[in-house]
C-alpha cells in the first residue's frame, strides 16, 4: 500500500506543467513577431506612405533598378521620363526608392 502511494507520488513529480511544455513554442512565435514579422510590417507600411505620396516631378528608382522623374501620377500607375523624349508607365507599387532633391539628376 504504501509502495503505490509512493510510486504514484514519484510518477507524478516527473512531470512538468502543462504550460512549460508551450513555453518554448511560445517563445519562438514572439521571437519570430519581434525579429521577421514586425519589421516587415513597418517597411510594408513605410514603402506604402512613400508610394501613395508619389507627385509630379519626383525622381524615383523602381524596383528593376529603372531612374526616373515622375510626369504623371494615376491611381495605380505613374509615368516616367528616363530621358529626354523616353517615357514609359510603370505600376506604383514598382517604385523603390524616392531620389531626395539635390541627389544625382535622372535626366541630365
Amino acid at each position: 500500500m504504501m509502495i503505490d502511494l509512493l510510486s504514484a507520488a514519484a510518477a507524478g513529480a516527473g512531470e512538468p506543467p502543462t504550460w512549460m511544455t508551450w513555453a518554448p513554442i511560445v517563445g519562438m512565435v514572439l521571437i519570430f513577431w519581434f525579429l521577421i514579422i514586425r519589421p516587415q510590417m513597418k517597411r510594408q507600411k513605410e514603402h506604402t506612405e512613400k508610394v501613395e505620396g508619389l507627385k509630379k516631378g519626383d525622381e524615383v528608382v523602381t524596383a528593376g533598378g529603372l531612374v526616373g522623374k515622375i510626369t504623371k501620377v494615376d491611381d495605380q500607375y505613374v509615368d516616367l521620363e528616363l530621358a529626354k523624349g523616353v517615357k514609359v508607365k510603370a505600376v506604383k507599387h514598382t517604385i523603390g526608392e524616392v531620389i531626395p532633391k539635390g541627389g544625382s539628376a535622372a535626366n541630365d
